[in-house]
Formats: C-alpha cells, sequence, structure tokens
C-alpha cells in the first residue's frame, strides 16, 4: 500500500475533510487514505482557523494534499460547503470528517456503488467505533416524520442486521460521496444551522429533487466519536438540535405532509420539552425555540425554493421517511 496520497490530474473524486485544530486527528486519518486501493482522488483539507499547527504539518507532511485555510471558524456548516466548492469538474465529491479512519476498500466501494445505481446521488458508508469496532456506530441515516434523523444502529453490537446494501433516507455528513451532478441540483447545506441536521436537511432536499442515497456496507469506517463537537446532550447540542429541527421541517415539508405530520411534530416537541426538563436543560431548549421564531422568515423564503426543486410524490417519501420511531434494520 502506499505511503503517500494520490494527486492525478483528472481525479473522479475530490476527497474533502473539514477540520479545526485536528491535527492530531489527521495523524491517524491521512495514512487511511493514502491506503486507498482506489486511487483517482485528490485530497483538500479545508482548516477552519486551527491554532495547532495543522496548516503548517498538511503542507511538510501531505504535500500531495490541498490546503484551504480560512483565516478564522466559520462554524461547521460553513465549512463543509467550501468542501462543496472544491468538487470542480470531478465526478463525486467525498465529504470526510477528521474523526474517521477508512478502511482500505471504502472510496472504492462507494464510488463503485453510485456507478451502479445512477438513481442515486449520494451514498453513506457504514460506521464503526473506532475504539470497539464490534459495535455499530452508524449503518445509514433514517428520518421521522415527527421531525428528528438518526443513525440507524447507532450503539448496536454489529452482527451484520446492517450488512445489506439498499437505499435508505440519507447519508451521514460525515462519511459521504456525492455526485456532483446531485450537489449542482440541490445546492448547499443550510449555514444557518451553524451545526447539526445539515446533512439531514440537505438528504430531505436531495430526496425531494429525486435522488436517492445508497448505504454500502461494504464502505467500511470508524469514527473516533464526536472528537470536534464533543459527546453527549450538552446545552450547545440540545439547543442547535431543537432549533434546527423547527426550521427543517420549515423548509422542507411540503405543505400536505405538514399538515398530516402535525399531531406527530407535536408529539415531538413535547418529548422534546419534558426531556430538557428531566435533564435541567430548559435554558437551551426555550433559547432554541426563541431563535427558530427569529428565523422563520428566512426559513420562509427559503422554502419557496427548495419546494420549487421538489420532483417527486409524497408517497415516493413515505417510501424512505418513517411513520413512527423504529429501532429495527428496516
Amino acid at each position: 500500500m502506499s505511503a503517500t496520497l494520490p494527486r492525478p490530474e483528472a481525479p473522479a473524486v475530490v476527497l474533502t475533510i473539514p477540520s479545526r485544530d485536528g491535527r492530531h486527528l489527521l495523524e491517524q486519518m491521512l495514512p487511511s487514505l493514502a491506503a486507498q486501493r482506489f486511487r483517482e482522488f485528490r485530497v483538500v483539507v479545508v482548516d477552519d482557523g486551527s491554532s495547532d499547527g495543522t496548516v503548517e504539518w498538511m503542507r511538510e507532511r501531505w504535500p500531495e494534499a490541498d490546503v484551504v485555510a480560512l483565516d478564522q471558524g466559520l462554524g461547521v456548516t460553513a465549512v463543509f460547503n467550501v468542501c462543496l466548492r472544491a468538487v470542480g469538474d470531478a465526478e463525486f465529491l467525498a465529504l470526510f470528517n477528521n474523526d474517521m479512519e477508512l478502511d482500505p476498500d471504502c472510496l472504492g466501494e462507494l464510488v463503485a456503488a453510485l456507478r451502479e445505481h445512477p438513481e442515486a446521488g449520494f451514498a453513506g458508508a457504514k460506521q464503526l467505533d473506532f475504539r470497539d469496532r464490534d459495535v455499530l456506530d452508524g449503518a445509514g441515516d433514517v428520518f421521522w416524520w415527527g421531525g428528528s434523523g438518526w443513525r440507524r444502529g447507532h450503539g448496536e453490537p454489529d452482527r451484520a442486521q446492517y450488512d445489506e446494501p439498499r437505499a435508505i433516507f440519507g447519508a451521514c455528513g460525515g462519511a459521504a460521496l456525492y455526485r456532483r451532478t446531485a450537489l449542482e441540483a440541490v445546492g448547499p447545506f443550510y449555514e444557518p444551522f451553524f451545526a447539526f441536521y445539515e446533512d439531514v436537511d440537505w438528504s430531505f432536499r436531495a430526496q425531494l429533487a429525486g435522488f436517492a442515497c445508497r448505504y454500502v456496507p461494504t464502505a467500511v469506517v470508524y469514527h473516533m466519536g464526536s472528537a470536534t463537537l464533543g459527546a453527549g446532550m450538552t446545552d450547545f447540542t440540545r439547543y442547535h438540535l431543537t432549533r434546527n429541527a423547527v426550521w427543517l421541517v420549515v423548509r422542507d415539508y411540503p405543505a400536505a405532509a405538514l399538515l398530516r405530520q402535525l399531531p406527530r411534530l407535536a408529539y415531538a416537541q413535547a418529548a422534546g420539552l419534558r426531556d430538557a426538563w428531566r435533564r435541567g436543560q430548559l435554558g437551551p431548549w426555550a433559547r432554541a425555540w426563541r431563535d427558530a421564531l427569529r428565523g422563520l422568515p428566512a426559513a420562509l423564503r427559503d422554502r419557496r425554493e427548495v419546494q420549487r426543486r421538489r420532483r417527486v410524490s409524497l408517497r415516493r417519501l413515505d417510501a424512505v421517511i418513517r411513520d413512527r420511531v423504529q429501532t429495527d434494520p428496516a
């Protein structure tokens, strides 16, 4: 296996890595990229104002990679969009968080899946826990009409229960491959989210625009787990998940679906309020709703464009969005 990164003149894939003070993570990740058996890719690291010497280290240790050095921290979603703009004329753009280690066949399997399924605009990898590799971190993203999304199988022992390739709602933005034509049709990530649900919102808009997503269990990554934003339901996490879920529903739900799902949406918000009270996080929950309401005019303006791009029926959406919370492999 090669100890250097490939740098073809006309890559099929531009593989992008957002990073902030993540040199220690890149030290683990980049050798796994150099070991990829698929070699038709170029690496671009987008550094979000790091203070740990990442930019200088990259240029010295990994000169084959391109580095986009941002002057100040823009936030997760804005940096994702810088990554998207790096695709150029490539057939695909890969987006991997800096806390991922890739199996040697990961990128090649994702590319093969999209080439085999022209109806699919994006594909997601099978994620395993970096420290306990018999535990699933995620087997594709699923979404419930109550307004929340999650990683299928998260925390379960890996017993091959998610080893069937299939169409699924969406892909985690930390380990995904996007077709360039799909990116052009769906548009960028929604930057007001700042962090959390930006990939779920993009997946929803892609489904509205008629692009399927493939879950590719033979494309394996090992996730170090919230190494950038932190783990657990912190105040930061609670605030952004609550606020962003409101904007997602307002922007993405077709009118008929919004009316039909009001009971589920009301139930989900009541459950979120109860959970915030139990955790002593009523403050972040209340601030999230305050700011969600303040942002409604902008979300409603964006809604017009999102719904204008819709190409599918509610029946098609019902096939990939769940009407109840499930934990089984379905």
